[in-house]
């Protein structure tokens, strides 16, 4: 019997975690987001631009709101925004983008030399 009590304590936190709220991000069409996170946790989705035609336009509209903020004395280097119900993670690497919050990003758009987006690929490789 005392081995019964570790498993039920496992059933438990497991039921605690399938009741934590997923993110969701939002679905507007053409519509890009920035996510923001208020110091209590609450997550809260910004309008940055309408009117965008595809994920890579949204991934610019956040790049420049990064940059500027960072004109203006801000540290943070990684971003988060959402498209059409995918968001979109701007890091020092490039932009990745995933179904879910929590879930795996995939790579979209990479840093180039000097620091811009471009699609892999788009970029001729150095001499070698």
């Amino acid at each position: 019997m005392p081995h019964i009590l570790p498993i039920v304590a496992s059933l438990a936190v497991l039921g605690l975690c399938a009741c934590q709220k997923q993110i969701e991000a939002p679905t507007d069409r053409g519509v890009c987001w920035h996510m923001a996170v208020a110091p209590g946790g609450a997550i809260k989705f910004n309008k940055l631009a309408e009117n965008q035609p595809d994920l890579e336009h949204c991934a610019a509209q956040i790049e420049a709101m990064r940059v500027r903020f960072l004109g203006l004395g801000s540290g943070q280097t990684e971003v988060t925004g959402a498209y059409q119900g995918q968001f979109l993670f701007l890091q020092p690497e490039g932009a990745f983008t995933s179904q879910t919050f929590d879930g795996h990003h995939y790579p979209f758009l990479v840093r180039t030399g000097d620091g811009r987006l471009a699609v892999p690929g788009a970029m001729p490789a150095g001499p070698g």
